[in-house]
């Protein structure tokens, strides 16, 4: 039981002494945010589109108010892909690169289904 004991102990002590030098206070951040925000128009009538479904990244999502506008905050920095959707539109994807710290305004232009 004794030697059990010990070994228990020894592995606690690797634990703590291999945890001890990782203080994230000290350590930069892996990687920086940024808000993204933007307005979503018509391309015929250059109207605002309240409704379109704006995907960042595949989680990161907002929804445009009656003024077309959206705002995403704590993005990641680095390439962004983006999607944006919206009924009778077709869908918009593409990528921005957004840096740490630096708000990004994306001015986005959907153009309308051809009719079925």
């Amino acid at each position: 039981m004794k030697r059990y004991a010990g070994g228990v102990y020894l592995a606690f002590a690797l634990l703590v002494l291999g945890t001890a030098g990782c203080n994230n206070d000290s350590l930069p951040p892996a990687s920086g945010y940024a808000s993204v925000s933007g307005v979503v128009v018509d391309g015929t009538t250059n109207a605002p589109v309240a409704g379109a479904q704006v995907t960042i990244d595949t989680i990161l999502t907002a929804t445009t108010d009656s003024a077309g506008k959206f705002s995403i905050d704590k993005v990641p920095s680095g390439i962004a892909d983006y999607a944006i959707t919206a009924k009778g539109y077709q869908t918009l994807a593409a990528s921005a690169n957004v840096e740490p710290g630096k708000p990004l305004a994306l001015n986005l232009t959907l153009v309308q289904q051809p009719p079925h």
